[in-house]
């Protein structure tokens, strides 16, 4: 299924400080056209979100969290919570893969982390997707099968409709090398195979789904044609204004000739 709107979410990572990032939302609003087709989220760092949540027009973007905390409060020196982002962002990033392979986050974490975003409001978009060595063991289903069993063991259907998936193969993160066609393909439907699995067809059909992995204008349009796909993570593609808002083009072209098809 074909959903109405792409996704194109900015991931920041740790590059701008609060002023490069305030000059930065400026300059992406002059020249990024609102599309209804399409949701553009910026996730910066965490410093940065407050002051671009006073300056960032909703209709045009969106934010969200590179991470955050899953209690809600405490004692817990150097974290921010969910609870705490409520009015700040509209959605969280989730498992990424430099959280889960250099901050050796857990499935646990992330299921907590999913959790803690749904009840305070916040979309999450879970990140799921394999390494280099997963891949050459053949391994990929097993390790998206397990992600996804790991972070949503606590969600109910209801609850599903508020997650976004995001497949992003570890090996292809910002190395430049980017996945062929045919591997997100036959990953993203392992993922909604496994969401049938656990939540039956049609929320399978519903789940959106991204791709991430080294994007670039060139591959956007490609990454967008394919099926299953709903939108791209996209990484260092996005800390250019201008090289961002040509993959963001991209989504709204795509979104157009899928409707006159």
């Amino acid at each position: 299924m074909a959903h109405d709107k792409k996704i194109i979410v900015g991931n920041w990572k740790m590059n701008l400080d609060m002023h490069e990032a305030s000059l930065y939302l400026h300059k992406l609003s002059q020249i990024v056209k609102v599309h209804r087709d399409v949701e553009v989220i910026l996730a910066p760092t965490t410093l940065s979100l407050q002051s671009l949540s006073l300056q960032v027009n909703l209709r045009q973007f969106k934010l969200a969290a590179q991470n955050f905390y899953w209690r809600d409060r405490g004692y817990f020196t150097g974290e921010v919570s969910a609870t705490q982002l409520r009015g700040i962002v509209q959605y969280g990033l989730v498992g990424h893969s430099e959280r889960r392979h250099i901050f050796n986050e857990s499935d646990k974490d992330i299921r907590n982390k999913v959790a803690a975003a749904i009840r305070n409001g916040i979309r999450p978009i879970l990140c799921i997707g394999e390494t280099a060595w997963e891949k050459s063991s053949g391994e990929t289903f097993d390790v998206l099968h397990d992600q996804l069993i790991g972070a949503l063991a606590n969600i109910t259907s209801q609850e599903l409709d508020q997650v976004i998936v995001a497949y992003e193969p570890v090996w292809s993160i910002g190395n430049g090398q980017s996945a062929s066609p045919s591997d997100v393909t036959s990953a993203v439907k392992a993922i909604r195979k496994q969401i049938e699995h656990l939540y039956g067809a049609k929320a399978a059909e519903a789940i959106q789904v991204l791709y991430g992995g080294s994007v670039t204008p060139d591959s956007a349009a490609d990454y967008l044609a394919l099926p299953g796909v709903d939108g791209l993570l996209v990484g260092a593609a996005s800390l250019d204004a201008y090289i961002f808002s040509e993959i963001i083009k991209k989504a709204h072209k795509g979104s157009e000739v899928a409707k006159e098809d």
